[in-house]
């Protein structure tokens, strides 16, 4: 069996990248059974004018075409900061293995905060649960990218 490897460094590469382009500083990276990186990216809603365009949501949607499937059964996925409810509604219907995040997000998380996704009957999958990776380095991009702007 391989040992436990993190990918929360190049999440948040991702997301130092997304802050340097004004975007709100979040970076998902999506892993192959293997440890192989299928998909990285960082949030691009501004860039690209689009509400879903969330981290989690791009580097799933890159994954899924270099799979060739819309689900993505055995895969990890690494993420900066606790998904929102449509980007966990996403990590079940891609049927996301394992779900690796950093920071809490008691705001607009829908994980362990507000809609709890995969706490709902209508949840058909429900990815196994790892917080707290990296989270204070998470919590330092985000909170200084917000300092910035008040």
């Amino acid at each position: 069996m391989n040992a436990f490897r993190s990918h929360m460094d190049l999440a948040l590469a991702e997301a130092r990248a997304a802050g340097a382009r004004g975007e709100v500083p979040v970076g998902a990276v999506v892993v192959a059974p293997g440890g192989r990186v299928l998909a990285a990216a960082g949030n691009r809603t501004r860039e690209l004018a689009d509400p879903t365009a969330h981290a989690e949501i791009l580097a799933l949607r890159a994954a899924c075409a270099a799979a060739g499937s819309e689900r993505l059964p055995g895969h990890d996925l690494y993420v900066t900061l606790e998904p929102c409810p449509m980007c966990a509604a996403a990590l079940s219907n891609a049927r996301i293995a394992r779900l690796y995040y950093g920071a809490v997000d008691p705001k607009s998380g829908g994980v362990a905060h507000g809609a709890r996704v995969f706490t709902h009957p209508q949840c058909h999958h429900v990815p196994e649960l790892y917080d707290g990776i990296a989270a204070a380095e998470a919590e330092v991009l985000l909170k200084a990218f917000f300092a910035d702007r008040r």
